[in-house]
Order: structure tokens, then sequence, then C-alpha cells
């Protein structure tokens, strides 16, 4: 009787910790956990979410794409107003990259680094955990950073801001897919982060589709784009074959793969939107 007594009195301990801790988590919490975590900008001076909400910011991914992509949209658009179309867009790369602390673009380099040197799982995450990039990092965001600028170069200002809105929060929904395919390929201890994202809901799921479906959405009933289902096709089918290189590859995600899928994906977006609207 003592035994069960004492299990008893240990469970009862468990679900106290567990109701306190969900107690702590404000609905607030993980939005903002995510803003802090995807951007520079200084919102942990402002609130520090607790550090269970940031298991949470890959659900609200795209939200903070609305943050990025905006204030990236809103540079290109202002500037093109007083300088050439060309500055005006090399500008607003550059104000995202400060934005965003070039995070996604490390990823995107680490992953080439890793998928174009390493031969096996085990050298893969080796190579991607490095801080020094390669050569398949350094040549990967050269090319990238070329594709990028002359994709919305060949938009009208206007035209590429809005894509440009558009196609950040869209990416990020697709590429926050990957939590939901497949396992984390570290530990907590070995993440970057110090963090394992969990498996988004079904709740959070439909949340994440409205953030990264919304201004889609909006940017195709603006713009008033008949094929619009290039648009919306051809990055999801992007996305899935580099899911089946990673899962080949790792059997597992890394946070250097979402980071390297968002940027590829949003990539795909804006030229499949340049192809459309040329």
């Amino acid at each position: 009787m003592p035994v069960v007594w004492r299990n008893v009195c240990t469970f009862a301990q468990i679900i106290g910790i567990m109701q306190q801790v969900t107690e702590h988590i404000s609905w607030y919490d993980r939005p903002w956990a995510a803003l802090t975590f995807f951007t520079r900008l200084p919102f942990w001076r402002i609130y520090q979410p607790p550090r269970e909400s940031y298991r949470a910011v890959v659900e609200y991914w795209p939200l903070a794409g609305w943050v990025t992509g905006g204030i990236m949209a809103a540079t290109l658009y202002l500037a093109g107003m007083v300088m050439p179309h060309a500055v005006a867009v090399v500008l607003a790369m550059v104000v995202r990259l400060l934005v965003t602390g070039a995070l996604h673009e490390d990823g995107l380099a680490d992953f080439l680094d890793g998928f174009g040197g390493g031969v096996d799982r085990e050298r893969i995450m080796a190579i991607m955990k490095d801080s020094h990039m390669g050569t398949y990092g350094v040549l990967g965001l050269v090319m990238y950073e070329l594709l990028l600028g002359a994709t919305l170069f060949s938009l009208p200002s206007a035209v590429a801001a809005l894509a440009i809105m558009a196609a950040d929060p869209y990416a990020k929904m697709l590429s926050s897919q990957l939590v939901s395919m497949m396992p984390y390929a570290r530990t907590e201890q070995t993440a970057k982060a110090q963090t394992v994202y969990r498996q988004p809901s079904v709740a959070a799921g439909i949340g994440l589709s409205i953030q990264g479906l919304l201004p889609m959405g909006a940017f195709l009933w603006v713009a008033q784009v008949a094929e619009w289902y290039y648009i919306v096709f051809i990055p999801g089918v992007a996305m899935y074959f580099l899911y089946l290189l990673i899962w080949r590859r790792l059997h597992g995600y890394t946070g250097d793969c979402c980071g390297a899928v968002c940027l590829l994906v949003e990539l795909i977006t804006l030229l499949s939107i340049a192809f459309v609207c040329k």
C-alpha cells in the first residue's frame, strides 16, 4: 500500500508540473517566440517567452514571413520610387539579410556543403555542423542571390513587392511540412539551437495553412493571375522532391534543411511568378 500511495503521489506531482508549464505559456508566447527566433528585430527586449515556447516556432514560421517579407517588399517598393529598380532590388535583399541575420542563408550554405561533399549520413551531418563554409556553400549562395536578384529585377516594382509578400510566407508554410513528415535527425543536445521542434497538431496545421495561403491568395487576386496553378503547385512539387532527397540521405530533417528548403522553395515560387507574369 505505501508503494502504491508513493506512485500516486509521484504521478500527481508530474501532472502538477505539467499543468504549471502549460499555465505559464500564454497564447501569445509561441508566435512571439517565432518572431524572436526567426528575425533579428528586438522583440526579446519587449518580452522573452518561456523556453518551451520555442519548440513550436515552426507553427508560426509563415507569420514571421509576414514580417520579413513585408519589410523586404516595403523596402523594394519605396526605394524604387527614388532609385533605379536594380538598386532597389539589391537594397531590399540586403535589408532582409539584416532583418533575418542571414539565418536561412546559413542553413542553405551548410545544406549545400553537406549534401554536395558528404558521401554518407554521418559525413553529411558532420559537414553541416561545421561552421566553416566550403566550395558548394559559397557557389550555391552566390548563384542563389544572383537568381533571386534577377528574378525580382524582371518584375515591375509593385508586382515584385507583392510577390515577395506572397512567396515568403508561402514557402515557409510548405517548408514547415518537413517537421511533420520526418523526425529530427539529431538530438536536442546536439542541435544548433538546442531545441527540437514539436510536430504540429491538426489545429496548428490549419493555422499554418492560413498564415501561408492568405498572402498568396491576396496576391493572386490583386494581380489577377490567370495561370495561378503554376504558382501554387510548382513550389509544392519542388518541396516534395527536396523532402525525398533529405529523407533518402538523412532519414530526418535538421534546422539547416528547413532553412535551405525555405529559400529554394521561395525562389521557385518567385520564378513561377516571373514565368506567369512575363
